[in-house]
């Protein structure tokens, strides 16, 4: 079952009720009547009157009247208005099972407590279908108090999870906020009108994820936003100007009817992207240099990281799934990592489908442990290094695998703690890793490796620190971008292994 609360509220309630006893925009409002209310239906509906139509005067007028006698006290919107519909294979609910879930939607939201119904507000339920209710509500209460609502939207969630198990209803994903934040209609129509694929708060969260995967520090972050194109704003203490509180971001040519950059900041892409939860992310990273031989072998050294990831989260959620949090999070950042070394549009895709299924439910921040500074660690190596080894062999493509293998079982883990939607969405990203897995093994080398500026690639030139060269050794020389490295190609002996 889904309950949507319409946003923003209303600010009449008369046109809402016409339209909701109404044909309805494509006639589908086929016998509609009041099913609950905060008296019995039988005095709430609307009576026919000599020519066919309903007569609302009565209804309107209880509706409207705490609200009234509120005067200057009272919302400038008070209409509260939520749709329940239950899915299309799920049994046809009786008028009293409806009122029933309607009354648990207004006990559970505070707007009608059990026991002092004839102090809250004043509400119907009108059902039109076999299928779903809307639930009108005045925000005035009967004894003159304006109604306290906080969170209604996840009341209304634990509402329709109740009526699922009460019912035998079709069972979903309960509302524990680690979805990313959706792009609104505006955005969608917007994006549409410019020719653009997706909105750009979709954009911008893959490309902060990318920059928080791969940094170690807040002034690292920043530059790989900045180098990747983003527009970045910081905001500043206000009682210490040096100390940095939170930023924003946008995209160059999305603008307001003002002409100012639309800006989102790091809580508006995701709840895990926020300033104070990166620099959790980051603690005890950046002081960690790598080593010589994690540099030159990038992909193995991922590859193996990973599997040792797959190994301790199968075990885990067998036992103690809440300890396995951490490499779930941790494991988003090595995709991000991957998807930017390879240039891979499917792998970007598996990054992106993942990233739900590495939040902690709630916003909670997992605690640290060795296996998901691994990941993070072997994300920054790959971000580092990766591109510049140019290996065409099977070793990324053995990465992948060990990635593919990871999420699913961290969409197994998922399943044992009941989280439907991250268990989705870890099996979601795996197929799309056998698939990115499939299309690496089949392109091009040159194809495989997203372009590099050449202040970067300058930067990369000695992909060994002089320090760890012993006396009289030569540096290696720098890889060129697409050079051949004198491994086996992808279409020789490799591949068929």
């Amino acid at each position: 079952m889904i309950g949507k609360i319409t946003a923003p509220r209303g600010e009449r309630v008369e046109g809402l009720i016409y339209y909701l006893f109404g044909p309805g925009r494509r006639e589908e409002h086929t016998d509609p009547h009041i099913v609950a209310g905060w008296r019995h239906p039988a005095e709430l509906e609307p009576p026919l009157r000599a020519d066919g139509r309903r007569d609302f005067r009565r209804l309107l007028g209880l509706l409207n009247q705490p609200h009234a006698a509120m005067g200057a006290w009272g919302l400038a919107r008070p209409v509260w208005h939520c749709s329940m519909r239950a899915a299309p294979e799920d049994k046809m609910l009786s008028d009293d099972e409806w009122a029933q879930i309607a009354f648990d939607v207004m006990r559970r939201t505070g707007l009608a407590p059990r026991g002092c119904e004839d102090d809250a507000v004043r509400w119907v339920a009108i059902r039109h279908g076999g299928d779903h209710i809307h639930i009108v509500a005045m925000l005035a209460r009967q004894d003159g108090r304006r109604p306290r609502l906080g969170n209604d939207r996840y009341r209304v969630r634990e509402a329709c999870l109740a009526a699922e198990q009460r019912y035998g209803l079709r069972r979903t994903a309960p509302g524990d906020r680690t979805a990313g934040c959706r792009t609104s209609r505006a955005e969608s129509e917007k994006a549409a009108r410019r020719g653009l694929v997706e909105a750009p708060r979709l954009t911008l969260r893959r490309h902060v994820s990318t920059a928080a995967a791969t940094a170690g520090t807040e002034g690292e972050f920043f530059g790989r936003l900045r180098e990747s194109g983003v527009l970045v704003r910081v905001r500043r203490s206000i009682r210490d100007p040096g100390e940095l509180t939170g930023y924003a971001v946008a995209l160059p040519g999305d603008a307001s009817e003002a002409g100012e950059p639309v800006w989102y900041g790091g809580g508006k892409l995701a709840a895990d992207l926020t300033l104070p939860k990166l620099r959790r992310r980051w603690a005890g990273l950046a002081d960690e240099p790598f080593t010589a031989a994690e540099r030159d072998a990038v992909w193995d050294h991922a590859a193996r990281t990973a599997d040792r990831a797959f190994a301790e989260v199968q075990v885990l959620a067998g036992t103690d799934p809440a300890s396995a949090a951490d490499a779930a999070w941790a494991a988003a950042d090595t995709l991000h990592a991957a998807a930017a070394a390879l240039g891979s549009r499917i792998l970007r895709q598996a990054a992106d489908a993942y990233d739900r299924a590495a939040r902690v439910p709630y916003g909670r921040i997992p605690v640290r442990t060795p296996t998901g500074d691994g990941l993070r660690r072997a994300a920054r190596l790959l971000s580092a290094y990766g591109y510049l080894t140019h290996d065409p062999s099977f070793r990324p493509i053995v990465l992948i695998v060990r990635l593919a293998v990871l999420v699913e079982a961290i969409g197994v883990l998922r399943e044992t703690q009941g989280c439907a939607a991250q268990a989705a969405a870890a099996f979601g990203a795996a197929e799309r890793l056998r698939a990115a897995e499939e299309s690496y093994a089949m392109s091009p080398t040159g194809d495989r490796f997203p372009a590099r500026s050449a202040a970067v690639l300058a930067g990369a030139g000695f992909p060994v620190a002089p320090s760890s060269l012993p006396a009289g050794a030569r540096a290696p020389a720098a890889a060129r971008p697409g050079a051949p490295s004198g491994s086996p190609r992808p279409g020789s002996q490799s591949r068929r292994r």
